[in-house]
């Protein structure tokens, strides 16, 4: 039991030790362009929020499940639980829903100049402050259960027949019905942004082919060599890479969900509620560090941010000779 619980943690602080300093990296990177440029691009904006998200996750449910786990501190009163679960669900739920509107609006981006497509997208980052507080206020709504039904493990009360077990808290349902509805309503809300992000997905693979192809021609027929990729296609790529991430974590995390529905003994063990977690949590983790690596203007500022610290460094041991 105790090698569990340390593997248990050291999976924890994994999550941790990458998701903190990668989204806190990706939000000040978006905070000094806003600094610098006055504004930030639509997409840019999504992607702070996103990483903004993924921070709440990771910090929120990963740290201190480490820091219960290694008895460090624990938080995990039957007030904490209500506290945590509540604000791991909305912000997971969040992260979500933006990926999705982030594959939305880059799927938006390949149409053409005058289309009513167009418009949409044009619309779309007008109102975009809109979108952000309609997707809080649904998502904290969806949420409300762990506010209702959480209560601390260590509340003896607690081991009644529909229970869900997560190690240091247990989610208690009055009945058979109410866990049956909430776990359709957390399916719904995570397979519904699943399946259009899917969608605009396909179609922005499908634009990329074409324009490949068109570029191919045009340069077979110029014997011209031209560069790299351009930055909107960049951005299609990161997006997609985005949501083949989404889709691979939480389709494990809904797929071991849906299985806890299934299987009574499940919900009796944390095993199967921290395998999701972590799979759920692994998304928030990994995508900061996909922005990073394939967004040129976090990619350029951080290296100049790096060249003046080492330019610094050898001043200083030069004066220090």
């Amino acid at each position: 039991m105790e090698s569990e619980m340390t593997t248990r943690g050291l999976l924890y602080l994994s999550l941790t030790v990458l998701g903190i300093p990668g989204n806190s990296i990706v939000i000040w990177a978006f905070v000094q362009l806003s600094y610098f440029e006055r504004q930030l691009l639509p997409a840019d904006a999504i992607v702070l929020h996103l990483a903004f998200a993924n921070l709440m996750v990771v910090g929120v449910r990963c740290l201190l499940e480490s820091l219960a786990t290694f008895k460090v501190c624990n938080v995990f009163s039957s007030t904490g639980c209500k506290a945590v679960i509540f604000v791991y669900r909305t912000s997971r739920s969040l992260s979500i829903w933006l990926t999705f509107v982030l594959s939305a609006y880059q799927c938006l981006s390949t149409a053409a100049p005058g289309s009513r497509w167009a418009t949409a997208r044009t619309a779309m980052a007008k109102n975009l402050g809109g979108i952000f507080l309609l997707l809080w206020l649904l998502n904290t709504s969806m949420s409300s259960s762990a506010v209702l039904y959480s209560l601390s493990s260590s509340n003896n009360s607690s081991l009644m027949k529909h229970n869900i077990n997560v190690q240091f808290c247990y989610v208690r349902f009055p009945s058979k019905l109410s866990v049956d509805a909430n776990g359709a309503v957390q399916v719904g809300r995570d397979l519904v942004p699943m399946i259009l992000m899917t969608t605009a997905s396909v179609i922005i693979l499908v634009f990329l082919y074409h324009h490949s192809h068109q570029i191919k021609n045009i340069r077979g027929n110029t014997n011209s060599r031209g560069g790299g990729p351009s930055a909107e296609q960049r951005a299609a790529i990161t997006v997609v890479t985005l949501v083949m991430l989404y889709v691979t974590f939480y389709g494990v995390d809904n797929g071991l969900w849906m299985y806890t529905l299934f299987v009574k003994e499940a919900m009796s063990s944390s095993v199967v509620s921290d395998l999701r977690i972590f799979f759920s949590s692994l998304y928030a983790a990994i995508s900061p560090f996909v922005i990073i690596v394939s967004n040129k203007k976090v990619n350029r500022l951080l290296r100049c941010q790096l060249g003046e610290k080492a330019l610094q460094s050898t001043k200083s041991d030069g004066h220090s000779v």
